[in-house]
Protein backbone atom coordinates (compact mmCIF):
# COMPACT_ATOMS: atom_id res chain seq x y z
CA UNK A 1 0.00 0.00 0.00
CA UNK A 2 1.60 3.41 -0.75
CA UNK A 3 1.93 6.45 1.95
CA UNK A 4 -1.25 8.28 0.12
CA UNK A 5 -3.55 5.28 0.09
CA UNK A 6 -2.38 4.46 3.76
CA UNK A 7 -3.13 8.33 4.68
CA UNK A 8 -6.30 7.77 2.75
CA UNK A 9 -7.71 4.61 5.11
CA UNK A 10 -5.97 6.56 8.56
CA UNK A 11 -8.15 9.04 7.65
CA UNK A 12 -11.37 7.42 6.46
CA UNK A 13 -11.09 5.54 9.92
CA UNK A 14 -10.28 8.75 12.36
CA UNK A 15 -13.43 10.99 10.28
CA UNK A 16 -15.45 8.98 12.69
CA UNK A 17 -14.70 10.51 14.99
CA UNK A 18 -14.80 7.84 17.85
CA UNK A 19 -11.39 7.33 20.10
CA UNK A 20 -8.79 5.39 18.05
CA UNK A 21 -6.29 3.18 20.97
CA UNK A 22 -2.98 3.34 18.82
CA UNK A 23 -2.66 -0.20 18.66
CA UNK A 24 -5.64 -0.58 17.35
CA UNK A 25 -5.24 1.69 14.64
CA UNK A 26 -2.06 0.34 14.03
CA UNK A 27 -3.12 -3.09 13.78
CA UNK A 28 -6.35 -1.84 11.24
CA UNK A 29 -3.18 -0.14 8.89
CA UNK A 30 -1.12 -3.28 9.19
CA UNK A 31 2.21 -0.93 10.32
CA UNK A 32 4.24 -0.14 13.34
CA UNK A 33 3.50 2.32 16.09
CA UNK A 34 6.56 4.47 14.52
CA UNK A 35 4.73 4.56 11.31
CA UNK A 36 1.12 5.59 12.23
CA UNK A 37 2.87 8.65 14.73
CA UNK A 38 4.75 9.69 11.00
CA UNK A 39 1.36 9.25 9.23
CA UNK A 40 -0.40 11.57 11.78
CA UNK A 41 2.18 13.77 11.67
CA UNK A 42 1.58 14.06 7.87
CA UNK A 43 -2.15 14.65 8.45
CA UNK A 44 -1.51 17.40 10.69
CA UNK A 45 1.00 19.15 8.46
CA UNK A 46 -2.22 19.18 5.69
CA UNK A 47 -3.98 20.62 8.27
CA UNK A 48 -5.86 17.69 10.00
CA UNK A 49 -6.57 18.56 13.43
CA UNK A 50 -5.67 15.41 15.09
CA UNK A 51 -5.80 14.94 19.05
CA UNK A 52 -3.59 12.54 20.99
CA UNK A 53 -3.35 10.99 24.55
CA UNK A 54 0.05 9.91 25.68
CA UNK A 55 0.52 6.41 27.44
CA UNK A 56 -0.03 2.81 27.27
CA UNK A 57 -3.26 3.35 26.98
CA UNK A 58 -3.12 6.34 24.38
CA UNK A 59 -4.53 6.88 21.40
CA UNK A 60 -6.26 9.03 18.43
CA UNK A 61 -9.38 11.13 17.61
CA UNK A 62 -9.96 13.55 14.84
CA UNK A 63 -11.45 16.93 15.88
CA UNK A 64 -14.86 17.87 15.69
CA UNK A 65 -15.63 20.81 13.48
CA UNK A 66 -13.63 22.79 11.44
CA UNK A 67 -13.59 21.83 7.17
CA UNK A 68 -11.47 19.24 6.44
CA UNK A 69 -8.84 20.18 3.91
CA UNK A 70 -8.17 17.79 1.06
CA UNK A 71 -6.24 15.15 0.87
CA UNK A 72 -2.61 14.95 -1.30
CA UNK A 73 -2.53 12.55 -3.82
CA UNK A 74 0.78 11.37 -6.66
CA UNK A 75 -0.10 11.92 -9.96
CA UNK A 76 -0.60 8.77 -10.73
CA UNK A 77 -3.34 8.23 -7.72
CA UNK A 78 -5.13 11.50 -8.71
CA UNK A 79 -5.80 10.36 -12.48
CA UNK A 80 -6.46 6.67 -10.97
CA UNK A 81 -9.53 8.62 -8.71
CA UNK A 82 -10.39 10.72 -11.93
CA UNK A 83 -10.82 7.31 -14.23
CA UNK A 84 -12.87 5.68 -11.10
CA UNK A 85 -15.02 8.54 -10.91
CA UNK A 86 -16.08 8.35 -14.50
CA UNK A 87 -16.64 5.02 -14.75
CA UNK A 88 -18.84 5.68 -12.05
CA UNK A 89 -21.14 7.91 -13.21
CA UNK A 90 -22.52 4.93 -15.55
CA UNK A 91 -22.30 2.35 -13.34
CA UNK A 92 -24.72 0.04 -11.34
CA UNK A 93 -24.64 2.20 -7.95
CA UNK A 94 -28.07 4.42 -8.18
CA UNK A 95 -27.47 8.74 -6.93
CA UNK A 96 -23.96 8.26 -8.03
CA UNK A 97 -24.22 9.61 -11.76
CA UNK A 98 -24.38 13.09 -10.96
CA UNK A 99 -22.49 13.19 -7.83
CA UNK A 100 -19.57 11.80 -9.70
CA UNK A 101 -19.73 14.09 -12.11
CA UNK A 102 -19.78 16.74 -9.93
CA UNK A 103 -16.52 14.94 -7.76
CA UNK A 104 -14.92 13.95 -11.15
CA UNK A 105 -15.42 18.18 -12.19
CA UNK A 106 -13.45 18.87 -8.85
CA UNK A 107 -10.92 16.42 -9.17
CA UNK A 108 -10.04 17.40 -12.86
CA UNK A 109 -10.19 21.32 -12.11
CA UNK A 110 -7.66 21.02 -9.27
CA UNK A 111 -5.10 19.03 -11.52
CA UNK A 112 -2.42 20.57 -13.21
CA UNK A 113 -1.69 21.30 -17.17
CA UNK A 114 0.19 18.18 -17.45
CA UNK A 115 -2.83 15.68 -16.15
CA UNK A 116 -5.78 17.62 -17.27
CA UNK A 117 -4.13 16.97 -20.63
CA UNK A 118 -3.71 12.79 -19.90
CA UNK A 119 -7.25 13.04 -19.30
CA UNK A 120 -8.51 14.35 -21.92
CA UNK A 121 -6.80 11.84 -24.11
CA UNK A 122 -8.12 9.09 -22.22
CA UNK A 123 -11.67 10.96 -22.57
CA UNK A 124 -11.19 11.72 -25.94
CA UNK A 125 -10.01 7.68 -27.23
CA UNK A 126 -12.32 5.87 -24.87
CA UNK A 127 -15.72 4.22 -26.38
CA UNK A 128 -18.30 3.18 -23.68
CA UNK A 129 -20.98 1.18 -23.84
CA UNK A 130 -23.61 3.80 -22.30
CA UNK A 131 -25.76 3.90 -19.68
CA UNK A 132 -26.01 0.39 -16.88
CA UNK A 133 -27.97 -1.97 -18.43
CA UNK A 134 -26.24 -5.18 -16.59
CA UNK A 135 -28.15 -6.19 -13.50
CA UNK A 136 -30.03 -4.40 -10.62
CA UNK A 137 -29.17 -0.82 -9.54
CA UNK A 138 -28.05 -0.41 -5.74
CA UNK A 139 -29.05 2.76 -3.85
CA UNK A 140 -25.38 4.66 -2.82
CA UNK A 141 -26.61 5.95 0.41
CA UNK A 142 -27.78 2.38 1.21
CA UNK A 143 -24.21 1.12 0.02
CA UNK A 144 -22.24 3.04 1.98
CA UNK A 145 -24.00 2.71 5.18
CA UNK A 146 -23.25 -1.08 4.48
CA UNK A 147 -20.11 0.14 3.91
CA UNK A 148 -19.59 1.92 7.23
CA UNK A 149 -21.07 -0.69 9.34
CA UNK A 150 -18.72 -3.09 7.87
CA UNK A 151 -15.97 -0.88 8.47
CA UNK A 152 -16.58 0.15 11.84
CA UNK A 153 -17.97 -3.46 13.01
CA UNK A 154 -21.76 -1.95 13.65
CA UNK A 155 -23.96 -4.12 14.43
CA UNK A 156 -27.04 -3.70 11.48
CA UNK A 157 -30.74 -4.14 10.99
CA UNK A 158 -32.51 -4.47 7.98
CA UNK A 159 -35.71 -5.53 5.29
CA UNK A 160 -34.64 -8.04 3.34
CA UNK A 161 -36.70 -9.44 -0.01
CA UNK A 162 -36.50 -13.44 0.04
CA UNK A 163 -35.34 -14.51 -3.61
CA UNK A 164 -38.16 -13.66 -6.03
CA UNK A 165 -37.00 -10.38 -5.66
CA UNK A 166 -36.97 -6.99 -3.90
CA UNK A 167 -41.15 -6.83 -4.26
CA UNK A 168 -41.99 -10.53 -4.80
CA UNK A 169 -40.33 -12.12 -1.97
CA UNK A 170 -41.37 -12.28 1.76
CA UNK A 171 -39.77 -9.26 3.88
CA UNK A 172 -38.45 -10.63 6.99
CA UNK A 173 -36.48 -8.60 9.50
CA UNK A 174 -32.60 -9.57 9.77
CA UNK A 175 -29.88 -8.29 12.80
CA UNK A 176 -26.59 -9.19 11.67
CA UNK A 177 -23.15 -8.08 11.86
CA UNK A 178 -22.26 -7.09 8.76
CA UNK A 179 -18.64 -8.70 7.71
CA UNK A 180 -17.55 -7.63 3.85
CA UNK A 181 -19.02 -6.18 0.79
CA UNK A 182 -18.60 -8.23 -2.57
CA UNK A 183 -18.98 -6.77 -5.99
CA UNK A 184 -19.42 -9.79 -8.27
CA UNK A 185 -21.20 -10.50 -11.48
CA UNK A 186 -23.19 -7.51 -11.79
CA UNK A 187 -24.43 -7.75 -8.21
CA UNK A 188 -23.20 -6.01 -4.96
CA UNK A 189 -23.70 -8.67 -1.75
CA UNK A 190 -23.11 -8.41 1.89
CA UNK A 191 -21.68 -11.17 3.67
CA UNK A 192 -22.48 -10.52 7.34
CA UNK A 193 -23.32 -13.32 10.62
CA UNK A 194 -27.33 -13.91 11.24
CA UNK A 195 -28.02 -12.84 14.84
CA UNK A 196 -31.19 -14.58 14.63
CA UNK A 197 -30.47 -17.42 12.43
CA UNK A 198 -27.04 -17.57 14.35
CA UNK A 199 -24.96 -18.74 11.07
CA UNK A 200 -23.04 -16.55 8.09
CA UNK A 201 -24.95 -15.45 4.96
CA UNK A 202 -24.78 -13.21 1.89
CA UNK A 203 -27.22 -10.75 1.08
CA UNK A 204 -28.04 -9.55 -2.01
CA UNK A 205 -27.85 -5.42 -1.65
CA UNK A 206 -30.65 -4.51 -3.97
CA UNK A 207 -32.72 -6.72 -1.61
CA UNK A 208 -32.11 -4.83 1.16
CA UNK A 209 -34.19 -2.23 2.50
CA UNK A 210 -35.01 0.51 6.00
CA UNK A 211 -30.79 -0.52 7.27
CA UNK A 212 -30.46 1.28 10.75
CA UNK A 213 -27.37 1.38 12.73
CA UNK A 214 -26.93 0.40 16.38
CA UNK A 215 -24.25 3.01 17.02
CA UNK A 216 -22.74 -0.03 19.34
CA UNK A 217 -19.59 -2.36 18.09
CA UNK A 218 -19.36 -5.97 18.40
CA UNK A 219 -16.00 -8.93 17.76
CA UNK A 220 -15.51 -9.48 14.71
CA UNK A 221 -16.43 -13.46 13.87
CA UNK A 222 -13.82 -15.24 12.01
CA UNK A 223 -15.74 -16.04 8.07
CA UNK A 224 -15.77 -19.85 7.47
CA UNK A 225 -12.62 -19.60 4.93
CA UNK A 226 -11.71 -16.30 5.45
CA UNK A 227 -12.39 -15.29 1.68
CA UNK A 228 -15.46 -13.31 1.52
CA UNK A 229 -15.77 -13.65 -2.40
CA UNK A 230 -15.29 -17.25 -2.39
CA UNK A 231 -17.95 -16.99 0.43
CA UNK A 232 -20.58 -15.48 -1.86
CA UNK A 233 -19.14 -17.98 -4.58
CA UNK A 234 -20.12 -21.14 -2.40
CA UNK A 235 -23.43 -19.67 -2.27
CA UNK A 236 -24.32 -19.37 -5.55
CA UNK A 237 -23.38 -23.57 -5.87
CA UNK A 238 -26.04 -24.59 -2.90
CA UNK A 239 -29.01 -22.67 -4.84
CA UNK A 240 -31.51 -25.06 -5.82
CA UNK A 241 -31.74 -24.20 -10.15
CA UNK A 242 -33.49 -25.94 -12.63
CA UNK A 243 -30.93 -27.52 -15.04
CA UNK A 244 -27.48 -29.03 -14.04
CA UNK A 245 -25.06 -28.68 -17.16
CA UNK A 246 -22.26 -30.68 -17.73
CA UNK A 247 -20.30 -30.19 -21.16
CA UNK A 248 -17.14 -31.52 -22.46
CA UNK A 249 -15.13 -28.82 -23.86
CA UNK A 250 -12.03 -29.30 -26.41
CA UNK A 251 -10.47 -26.36 -25.01
CA UNK A 252 -7.74 -25.11 -21.73
CA UNK A 253 -9.83 -24.80 -18.37
CA UNK A 254 -8.29 -21.70 -18.58
CA UNK A 255 -9.59 -20.49 -21.72
CA UNK A 256 -13.31 -21.71 -20.40
CA UNK A 257 -12.85 -20.25 -16.68
CA UNK A 258 -12.37 -16.96 -18.27
CA UNK A 259 -15.53 -17.43 -19.99
CA UNK A 260 -17.90 -18.94 -17.35
CA UNK A 261 -16.17 -16.48 -14.22
CA UNK A 262 -18.27 -16.79 -10.87
CA UNK A 263 -20.91 -18.53 -12.50
CA UNK A 264 -19.49 -22.49 -13.11
CA UNK A 265 -16.96 -25.10 -12.30
CA UNK A 266 -14.09 -25.96 -14.83
CA UNK A 267 -12.24 -29.09 -14.37
CA UNK A 268 -9.30 -29.80 -16.46
CA UNK A 269 -9.13 -33.17 -18.13
CA UNK A 270 -5.89 -32.68 -19.59
CA UNK A 271 -4.04 -29.41 -21.13
CA UNK A 272 -6.45 -29.36 -23.93
CA UNK A 273 -9.68 -30.76 -22.65
CA UNK A 274 -11.86 -29.28 -19.81
CA UNK A 275 -15.35 -30.18 -17.79
CA UNK A 276 -17.71 -27.07 -17.33
CA UNK A 277 -20.19 -27.80 -14.94
CA UNK A 278 -22.89 -25.38 -14.37
CA UNK A 279 -26.60 -24.71 -12.17
CA UNK A 280 -29.08 -22.61 -14.04
CA UNK A 281 -32.57 -21.89 -14.58
CA UNK A 282 -32.04 -20.56 -18.04
CA UNK A 283 -30.18 -22.83 -20.78
CA UNK A 284 -29.53 -19.61 -22.60
CA UNK A 285 -26.69 -18.95 -20.43
CA UNK A 286 -24.40 -22.00 -21.17
CA UNK A 287 -25.03 -21.64 -24.55
CA UNK A 288 -23.59 -18.17 -24.85
CA UNK A 289 -20.80 -18.83 -22.42
CA UNK A 290 -19.63 -22.11 -24.96
CA UNK A 291 -20.23 -19.87 -28.16
CA UNK A 292 -17.53 -17.57 -26.60
CA UNK A 293 -15.27 -19.93 -26.12
CA UNK A 294 -15.58 -21.01 -29.56
CA UNK A 295 -14.14 -24.60 -29.34
CA UNK A 296 -15.91 -27.76 -29.96
CA UNK A 297 -17.70 -29.52 -27.13
CA UNK A 298 -19.53 -32.72 -26.18
CA UNK A 299 -22.97 -32.20 -24.05
CA UNK A 300 -23.41 -34.96 -21.31
CA UNK A 301 -26.74 -32.98 -19.67
CA UNK A 302 -29.27 -32.29 -19.71
CA UNK A 303 -30.93 -33.03 -22.77
CA UNK A 304 -32.43 -29.92 -23.38
CA UNK A 305 -29.33 -28.32 -23.57
CA UNK A 306 -28.67 -30.40 -27.02
CA UNK A 307 -32.50 -28.87 -27.94
CA UNK A 308 -31.00 -25.14 -26.76
CA UNK A 309 -28.23 -25.82 -29.00
CA UNK A 310 -30.28 -27.05 -31.75
CA UNK A 311 -32.43 -24.23 -31.61
CA UNK A 312 -29.80 -21.51 -31.63
CA UNK A 313 -28.18 -23.28 -34.72
CA UNK A 314 -30.70 -22.74 -36.49
CA UNK A 315 -31.64 -19.50 -35.97
CA UNK A 316 -28.00 -18.03 -36.38
CA UNK A 317 -27.68 -20.62 -39.88
CA UNK A 318 -30.81 -19.19 -41.04
CA UNK A 319 -29.31 -15.42 -40.30
CA UNK A 320 -26.21 -16.53 -42.52
CA UNK A 321 -28.22 -17.72 -45.77
CA UNK A 322 -27.73 -15.08 -48.15
CA UNK A 323 -31.33 -13.64 -49.12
Amino acid sequence: MSTSARMLSLLSLLQTHRYWPGDELATRLEVSGRTLRRDIERLRDLGYAVDATRGVAGGYQLRAGGQLPPLLLEDDEAVAIAVGLRTAAAGSVGGLEETSVQALTKVVGLMPPRLRRRMDALQSQTDTPGPWRGGPTVDATLLTTLAQACRDDEPLAFDYAARGGASGGEVTRRRVEPHRLVSLGRRWYLVAYDRDRLDWRSFRVDRIAAPATSGTRFRPRELPGGDAVAYVQAGFRRIPHRYDVRVQVSAPAAAVAWAVGSYGDVVAIDDATCRLEMAVDDLRWPVMVLAQVGAPFVVDSPDDLRAECARTAELFSSAATPR
